[in-house]
């Protein structure tokens, strides 16, 4: 089922129920309570209608979701621990780059390092156009320094993965418990110890699609259950948009691929303070990138698929 269906469905589902409340306003003691629900259902299904409207007449990927809020991910890849510290790099980059343009970030989960890098960390990100600015920043980071445990100097080079999806919104995905397999446990931190005596920590496993989302970051269960609930059905949207465009679930691999230093789509050199986008053949300086200045970088980006 691709996306206008599943938009479509929802349609009809909200009408059916719509249909069912007015005949529930019969009753004269209900009736009030039923004018209410009918008037929630209404603009749920206008909005979905309007969602239905902009893929019709926006076939484009990037266009289809450019208003959208997004979810990112980023994963320490070849390096260690030097590439977890680097994914710490990435997030303040991109952390930077909201605040300059007035967006929200809020992690959702995260696993930290035994030195404190990000063996992933995944966050959304809340602003006008957010998916249209940050779209072409999945793929893989590589980054060629001089580690802080490196005691004789050497260049190391580490790669970090990052992949952008437009956040589901609404009753676009609709997830039937059955489908839905919830586990509960302790949270953990660096090394695997547990940081909270009880068990708060979500992980919910997609039946159907095999898809596994973990949340452990609140000390409430309620909280990282809403928390895995977001991420699970983002990559549940993600997923179907990429069958819908022929290009099957396997794009997303191809897309972060394995962490692997050959398959990067930027390097960021610290010795000759240069960043070095592979994909338009341009260079930058450093500083002014993890600094969250990625204007230069996305108009440059822009021109070249645009």
């Amino acid at each position: 089922m691709d996306y206008q269906q599943i938009l479509k469905r929802n349609i009809d589902r909200l009408n059916a129920e719509i249909k069912e409340l007015e005949n529930l306003c019969r009753d004269k003691e209900i009736a009030s309570l039923a004018k209410e629900e009918i008037s929630g259902k209404k603009l749920e299904r206008d909005a979905i209608r309007k969602n239905l409207e902009k893929t019709v007449s926006i076939p484009k990927e990037t266009a289809v979701f450019e208003h959208r809020n997004v979810i990112m991910e980023i994963r320490a890849g070849t390096g260690g621990e030097e590439s977890s510290l680097f994914a710490v790099d990435l997030f303040k980059m991109y952390n930077r780059f909201a605040e300059k343009n007035g967006w929200k970030i809020e992690p959702l989960d995260t696993h930290i390092s035994e030195k404190g890098g990000f063996k992933q960390i995944i966050f959304s990100v809340r602003g006008e156009h957010a998916y249209q600015r940050l779209y072409n920043e999945s793929g893989v980071h590589r980054v060629q320094r001089v580690p802080k445990t490196e005691t004789r100097g050497r260049i190391h080079t580490s790669a970090v993965s990052v992949y952008v999806m437009p956040e589901a919104e609404g009753l676009e995905i609709d997830i039937k418990q059955d489908d839905l397999k919830i586990d509960v446990f302790r949270s953990s931190g660096p090394g695997g110890q547990s940081v909270n005596t009880t068990d708060s920590a979500v992980r919910l496993t997609h039946l159907p699609t095999g898809i596994v989302v973990t949340c452990q970051d609140e000390r409430s269960q309620y909280k990282n259950k809403l928390k895995a609930m977001r991420v699970l059905k983002t990559r549940l949207l993600d997923k179907l948009n990429k069958e819908k465009e022929g290009e099957i679930s396997q794009r997303r691999r191809e897309k972060i691929g394995r962490g692997d230093r050959s398959e990067k789509i930027r390097t960021y050199n610290f010795p000759q303070q240069r960043v070095t986008d592979h994909r338009i053949n341009f260079r930058t300086n450093l500083q002014s990138i993890l600094e969250g200045k990625l204007e230069v970088l996305f108009e440059k980006l822009d021109r070249h698929y645009n």
